[in-house]
């Protein structure tokens, strides 16, 4: 999917700057107390990390960025609970509302349709009987495709050419199992980019390397 969660080298944004080393990781009270009902909000829809990230790429701009990090992924966690009907539309600002002292309806609680969804085993790494398809050293182009559903492919790499340095182990594939529609698991490939090759002659020149799934890329030939 190509939205506002894929900034990734994209331009009007300026200068990335590295936080400090003493920053603290919630730096007021609610921000934890949003860390962990995203969390929870995940586990009680029944989601896994890859759906967590769809739900992410999925807000619009006031609720990814003018709300900030931990903002982001309250909305998100409600996101959620909205797909797997924990949650009613609208549920969350008629409650808001009447916190406030205001007496407006509460739509009623829906009947949860959670995915029918098991992992076939603890975290994300998988084994494959089958060898990588690309080899260390060699020279592959990421797809140039843009994915309507969730996706780990970054936009400013599509259709460019890099050089495989690690194959990584077999991983689940996000982009089937944000949707649950199976883990499909794939090979991961650290892949050398060159800054000019993707962003001009202009860029800071520099390496990236990007981790990137088998069915994410193809042969230069």
């Amino acid at each position: 999917m190509d939205g506002i969660a894929d900034m990734g080298g994209a331009p009007g944004w300026g200068t990335m700057h590295p936080p400090r080393q003493d920053e603290p990781v919630f730096a007021e009270p609610w921000e934890s107390r949003a860390f962990a009902l995203a969390i929870l909000s995940n586990r009680v829809s029944g989601g896994n990390l890859d759906s967590f990230r769809h739900a992410l790429e999925r807000l619009d701009r006031a609720h990814y960025i003018d709300d900030g990090y931990y903002g982001r992924w309250l909305n998100a966690g409600e996101l959620r609970l909205l797909d797997s009907a924990i949650l009613a539309p609208g549920a969350v600002d008629a409650r808001a509302r009447n916190l406030r002292g205001e007496h407006v309806e509460e739509p009623p609680i829906p009947e949860p349709a959670k995915p029918d969804y098991t992992p076939t085993a603890e975290g994300t790494l998988r084994f494959l009987g089958t060898a990588p398809a690309f080899a260390v050293g060699e020279r592959v182009r990421a797809k140039d495709m843009s994915p309507s559903g969730h996706t780990r492919l970054p936009r400013y790499v599509r259709g460019h050419v890099g050089v495989v340095d690690i194959i990584q182990p077999a991983g689940v594939l996000p982009d089937t199992n944000a949707h649950f529609l199976g883990e499909n698991p794939q090979y991961v490939y650290s892949v050398r980019f060159d800054s000019h090759d993707l962003w001009g002659t202009d860029a800071e020149p520099f390496e990236l390397t990007v981790e990137m799934f088998e069915s994410y890329l193809e042969t230069t030939s």
